[in-house]
């Protein structure tokens, strides 16, 4: 793709980068209010049946994705016109979801900045090794990085170091304004569950936010994980890398039926997110439909999404990821 198709592209999408306002409340309406009715509704029928609690969570827990879309927009400046908006609910949807909003912010801007790069990776982004990088690393390093990979740890384990552990702590080179905001976050939720738990009992309680929590986790690391993990997903060195091209080829397009595109917010149309994070996430798909050079992206299914679990090393040389058994067919001495 040349320099002019790249700019044509980016001046395509640039009319979807607009918030709607009645779009936008239409969308808190049946995402945060569904969200939090499922659970106080998950509360109340423990003592009819707790499976009618898991049951209540278990949905819930697709609510806490689009909740999170919301949240996710609001990061970006994109869900309203007014910035102290977007900060707001970005505020609540985060602590609704667990995620500390100037932090998480941070992170993700970055991660929007470096996607691809590889001298870059690292931040907001899935653990990734190059052949070059795997072979050179030591053994502590190799087994550290296939534990990390395995999907009982991504998916499994994930979740939970993901909402307990990782959100918890600031970075050390969070500044004062990142570092009050997750203090303040953490606060409310030790102080707003705890409660809850002294209340309710913790039967109740985790019958609930026990499958809100980690199947909406689980669904949100497998969404990040295929949005940038396919075969031949897009990565360069900082001198060859390309913005336009990280986002278009480096993205996927994960086709989902459509209450689940719903349910996850259109996030499926993740080559049009970052090719423009500023357009709301109700503008995805027309954004994408309307734009003849962004159904060129890799698309992917549900089935074909599955296969994505086998790609552990990125290839730099063939442009694409391999297996850990093809590494060691290449490279067992």
């Amino acid at each position: 793709m040349d320099r002019d198709k790249k700019l044509q592209l980016r001046k395509s999408v640039k009319p979807y980068e607009k918030s709607e306002l009645q779009i936008s409340i239409i969308q808190i309406i049946n995402t945060l209010i569904p969200y939090v009715l499922l659970i106080v509704t998950g509360f109340l029928v423990y003592d009819i049946s707790p499976v009618l609690s898991i049951i209540c969570g278990t949905i819930g827990a697709f609510f806490l994705i689009r909740s999170f879309i919301i949240f996710h927009d609001c990061c970006h400046g994109s869900f309203f016109k007014d910035k102290r908006a977007n900060k707001i609910l970005g505020n609540i949807s985060g602590f609704l979801t667990l995620f500390p909003y100037e932090k998480w912010r941070r992170e993700h801007i970055t991660h929007h900045a470096t996607s691809g790069n590889l001298d870059k990776k690292g931040t907001g982004d899935i653990w990734m090794m190059t052949i070059e990088e795997y072979k050179e690393a030591t053994p502590m390093q190799r087994f550290m990085y296939r534990a990390y990979r395995h999907p009982f740890v991504m998916f499994v384990l994930g979740p939970i170091y993901l909402l307990f552990i990782s959100n918890r702590m600031n970075a050390k080179d969070a500044k004062s304004k990142e570092r009050n905001n997750t203090y303040i976050h953490n606060v409310a939720v030790i102080v707003v569950y705890g409660l809850l738990i002294y209340l309710l009992g913790p039967a109740r309680f985790f019958s609930v936010m026990g499958p809100v929590l980690f199947v909406g986790g689980l669904l949100g690391i497998w969404l990040f994980y295929i949005q940038h993990t396919f075969e031949d997903a897009y990565f360069e060195d900082e001198t060859q890398w390309d913005y336009v091209k990280a986002a278009v080829e480096g993205s996927s397009y994960y086709r989902l039926p459509k209450l689940f595109q719903w349910l996850t917010g259109n996030i499926g149309f993740h080559h049009v997110h970052h090719l423009s994070p500023r357009i709301p996430n109700y503008l995805l798909e027309q954004a994408h439909n309307e734009t003849p050079p962004l159904h060129h992206a890799t698309t992917i299914g549900l089935k074909e999404s599955l296969k994505s679990l086998k790609y552990k090393l990125y290839d730099e040389d063939n442009k694409g990821f391999i297996t850990f058994r093809e590494f060691n067919r290449r490279f067992a001495k």
